[in-house]
């Protein structure tokens, strides 16, 4: 008769485990993350080695979306094929569906090719102004498709306009979590992954965003080495595994920070 006591208590307290351990799992559902592979249709992006940068982003994007999907986030992406979204279009989307997060995806490229070898990289900007000549230059050459044929001063009003309007210290500070986490996935298994750091530039894709949004340039397509990592299935997924870990730190401790 004791033994059945004792065992009957035994099973009510580990159900009783079972059931804390459930109610005080994370649950993300009440995060959306609208992921932006970048380019797309008619706009190749970067090339080199007869590879495309929009259908590089496409595969990290798609990786991305499963690994939040599958921690129990909702997801939306911009693309899920190979088309063609206007610039101005893609922080809309994150708008209208009231979007935790906005995350885009690129692979960035230089014009130089005596420097293709050496210029290589992890780096994720956040919007805004700056007078650094390479954040500006790699802008640019993102921004090229929307704003060809505007002057300087068309440019500058187009960015001006909005600069007042995203979160940038939110999002500086999702750029840092994410970027730390992508190169840490990277050099766990990979030498010689040069952490580009977190930069602030004037990406018109990040242009209108109410929401914290961040533009993770995944690596140099113009570089052989790299290029050669970023076609691989273990690359991505852990680029991919990165861009989550590293929005999951930004999304809990914002949740810490607000009381919930």
């Amino acid at each position: 008769m004791i033994k059945k006591i004792l065992f009957g208590l035994l099973t009510l307290l580990l159900l009783v485990g079972c059931d804390r351990s459930v109610s005080t799992r994370a649950d993300y559902s009440d995060s959306l993350i609208v992921i932006d592979a970048g380019h797309g249709g008619h706009d190749s992006g970067a090339t080199a080695g007869g590879l495309y940068e929009k259908n590089l982003v496409l595969s990290i994007a798609h990786r991305t979306a499963k690994k939040f999907r599958d921690m129990g986030y909702r997801v939306y992406m911009t693309r899920a094929n190979d088309r063609f979204i206007k610039l101005s279009g893609r922080t809309k989307i994150a708008d209208r569906k009231d979007a935790k997060i906005f995350i885009s995806i690129h692979a960035n490229a230089i014009a130089n090719e005596s420097r293709f070898q050496v210029v290589e990289g992890v780096e994720t900007y956040f919007l805004q102004k700056t007078r650094d000549a390479k954040s500006q230059r790699i802008a640019a050459r993102e921004n090229e498709a929307v704003l060809q044929g505007a002057d300087a001063l068309s440019k500058n009003v187009i960015i001006d306009s909005v600069l007042n309007g995203p979160k940038i210290i939110e999002s500086n500070k999702l750029a840092i979590d994410v970027q730390r986490n992508v190169v840490a996935s990277l050099q766990s298994a990979y030498e010689g992954v040069k952490n580009g750091g977190v930069r602030p530039a004037p990406f018109y894709v990040l242009v209108g965003a109410s929401r914290p949004s961040i533009l993770v340039e995944v690596g140099y397509i113009t570089n052989d080495k790299e290029r050669a990592r970023l076609f691989t299935a273990d690359y991505q997924e852990r680029i991919a595994q990165g861009i989550v870990t590293g929005a999951t730190s930004y999304i809990m401790n914002r949740k810490k920070e607000l009381g919930f």
